[in-house]
């Protein structure tokens, strides 16, 4: 008996947007299908994946998570290198030291690291602020300037402080991470507002918020998907790369912390697991870039997109 397969059509497809420079930049987006249906529309580009590297050596990580850059911790431009050396399609600076909580460090500083990570490294950068959004709005547009030609991604952006950094991308070239509070209109209201900036549509990264699995990834996932469909039925505000920042969110939570116990066993192959499994979960939901910590992490979710891009047949 010969069943048809049914195939859903779709009016529009995901804006694509391109990092870096030269041989390893990378492209995201562009499918006119929801993830990894192959046999329904197209989808040009896998989703990547990045690793962190901070500016100054983590201090709440446990020891089996640093030994991974063991050598390289207070080194942020090597460390970039030992995350390319894992494999990582792009690498995430996080700029800690900025934070007004820990050294309050200057922009000046943070735009040294920055362009120092820059080049040691071919693949693409994001440049992760420290999320206190009158430091970052200060300190991202320095971080900009010092990467001109770079083709960078920055954030992240939000209503209170999108201005100034969205201008320093304008002026230098980058794209820009827009970040809202796990709220489908909020997004689409702040891509707006960049956008009515003259930042190309093309030059934004949506940043929803997401939930490690086991806190609200149901819920992150549920917007994510409700983005890529908006997308598909012809919203451009809903239309750009997400960004998915994981590592920050499974490293935190008491399955990743807690140490080895007969009920929950080993740590380390627990914490990685989560890590593994939060990430493949809201790639599927329609993420594209993936921001992880773990190596491990990083060999395991490559292997998955691999495995999901190959087509099949039907």
């Amino acid at each position: 008996m010969t069943v048809t397969i049914a195939r859903e059509r779709w009016s529009s497809r995901c804006l694509e947007t391109t990092l870096g420079t030269g041989a390893r930049q990378v492209t995201v987006g562009g499918e006119t299908t929801l993830p990894f249906l192959h046999f329904e529309g197209e989808i040009p580009h896998p989703p990547v994946v990045a690793l962190e590297v901070f500016d100054a050596p983590p201090q709440e990580w446990p020891d089996f998570l640093s030994a991974a850059y063991e050598g390289v911790l207070g080194d942020p431009a090597a460390w970039a290198r030992k995350c390319v050396e894992y494999g990582a399609d792009l690498v995430a600076l996080r700029l800690t030291r900025i934070h007004p909580d820990s050294e309050n460090a200057p922009a000046e500083e943070a735009a040294r690291v920055a362009a120092a990570v820059a080049a040691a490294v071919e693949v693409p950068l994001i440049v992760l602020g420290c999320g206190v959004e009158e430091k970052d709005a200060a300190v991202l547009p320095e971080v900009a300037n010092a990467l001109a030609g770079k083709n960078c991604l920055l954030g992240c952006a939000t209503q209170e402080n999108y201005k100034s950094i969205v201008a320093g991308c304008i002026a230098n070239g980058h794209a820009v991470i827009a970040s809202s509070p796990l709220d489908i209109n909020l997004a689409k209201q702040l891509n707006i507002l960049i956008t009515e900036m003259n930042l190309e549509p093309e030059r934004i990264v949506i940043d929803p918020s997401i939930g490690a699995l086991g806190y609200g990834i149901e819920y992150a996932y549920s917007i994510i998907e409700r983005m890529r469909t908006g997308a598909l039925m012809g919203d451009r505000m809903l239309a750009m790369p997400v960004i998915l920042l994981v590592g920050q969110e499974v490293w935190k939570t008491k399955e990743a912390k807690t140490p080895d116990t007969p009920e929950w066993g080993e740590q380390e192959k627990r914490a990685v697991l989560w890590e593994v499994t939060t990430a493949a979960s809201l790639i599927h939901a329609g993420g594209h870039i993936a921001v992880l910590r773990h190596p491990e992490s990083l060999k395991y979710v490559k292997e998955h997109i691999a495995k999901m891009m190959q087509p099949q047949q039907y």
